[in-house]
């Protein structure tokens, strides 16, 4: 059906609004009973995975509405910055409407499934000799000096989009989880997750509110740390931002939900990915495992309660960073096309 006809009601959609539909949104929300068991006593813990989007994250929940109310303005061009994402689904969404797209990465720091996305939808991608924080800066003056329409996050329409992940967590599980963990970059999400429960709150849909936790990569932990990160470093490359843009936004979520920003270092989010897909059976990038690392990391550390809920947004699809899964698994076996060989390997 598309975020747009599913949610209407809930979105700033009109007659003269675009019917901009690649259907994104509706993805499964899994429960993850071996993982679960790691956690505690009676902990449910459901992964929301956003890697069955159309370009394979939760970019497209606001990149739809983005597109499509930049359309109703009359735009016939995009732009953004991006750590690969949000140039996938912009790219995405622009070559559905046939209209350009410019996307700035920073040079070198892009996963290559993600840059693979960008160049076969058709945009024009710009390599910066700099960190994303910096190709943000150009974007937004690029934006204002040519009209084209902005996508980032700073785009309202961006985050309200968004906010669709809370309430279809709320309309399967019927109510909202204890806890929402939840990867941090330039921290949009968590505002808009945060902003969706309110929204069902507020019309009676649910009666309670998640305790909002968002986790960094440690060496890309502004958040955590409370102050600007001049060089992120973090094999999370979704993540890897220093001064995120809505900040703000993040801390106004966690403050408000009594919630807390962590953060995780890059072996902990390669050992979440391992155990996410051989006890879950769910192939995530590596940014979407930060939260699953920092779950982990509570647990250990005595904080985790038993018996609560919680879901954790997988926000980008496994496939995004195949060579930093190789990295860390072992090579297949050769051998010979003969039955004997076979079974020596079936017998070990």
């Amino acid at each position: 059906m598309g975020v747009l006809k599913h949610y209407r009601e809930l979105l700033p959609v009109t007659e003269k609004t675009p019917d901009v539909n690649l259907e994104e949104g509706s993805t499964p929300l899994i429960y993850l009973p071996r993982v679960s068991k790691r956690l505690g006593d009676g902990v449910k813990l459901y992964g929301k995975f956003e890697g069955c989007n159309p370009s394979g994250s939760f970019k497209d929940r606001g990149m739809v509405l983005a597109v499509a109310k930049a359309l109703e303005e009359g735009k016939r061009a995009v732009i953004c910055a991006s750590t690969g994402n949000t140039s996938a689904s912009a790219a995405a969404y622009a070559a559905s409407q046939g209209i350009s797209c410019f996307v700035l990465l920073p040079a070198g720091k892009v996963a290559l499934g993600k840059l693979a996305q960008a160049l076969m939808y058709g945009a024009k991608v710009i390599a910066v000799k700099g960190n994303f924080d910096r190709a943000l800066e150009l974007a937004r003056e690029g934006a204002e000096k040519t009209g084209c329409a902005m996508v980032n996050s700073v785009n309202p329409y961006r985050l309200i989009g968004q906010r669709s992940g809370a309430w279809e967590i709320c309309d399967v599980l019927g109510k909202a989880p204890d806890w929402h963990a939840i990867p941090v970059g330039n921290a949009g999400n968590i505002s808009a997750y945060w902003a969706g429960y309110n929204e069902y709150k507020k019309l009676g849909k649910i009666s309670s509110l998640p305790r909002m936790m968002g986790f960094q990569a440690e060496g890309a932990a502004p958040l955590v740390f409370n102050k600007p990160c001049p060089n992120p470093e973090t094999i999370a490359t979704a993540i890897r931002i220093g001064n995120p843009v809505s900040a703000h936004l993040a801390r106004a979520a966690v403050s408000e939900s009594g919630g807390e920003f962590n953060s995780v270092t890059d072996e902990q989010i390669l050992e979440a990915q391992r155990i996410l897909a051989a006890e879950g059976g769910v192939f995530a990038e590596p940014a979407s495992c930060a939260p699953l690392a920092g779950l982990l990391k509570l647990k250990r550390a005595g904080k985790l309660p038993d018996g609560i809920t919680i879901t954790m947004v997988l926000t980008g699809n496994g496939l995004k960073d195949p060579d930093t899964a190789m990295s860390q698994v072992g090579k297949p076996i050769e051998i010979n096309d003969t039955l004997e060989d076979l079974m020596q390997v079936l017998g070990e």
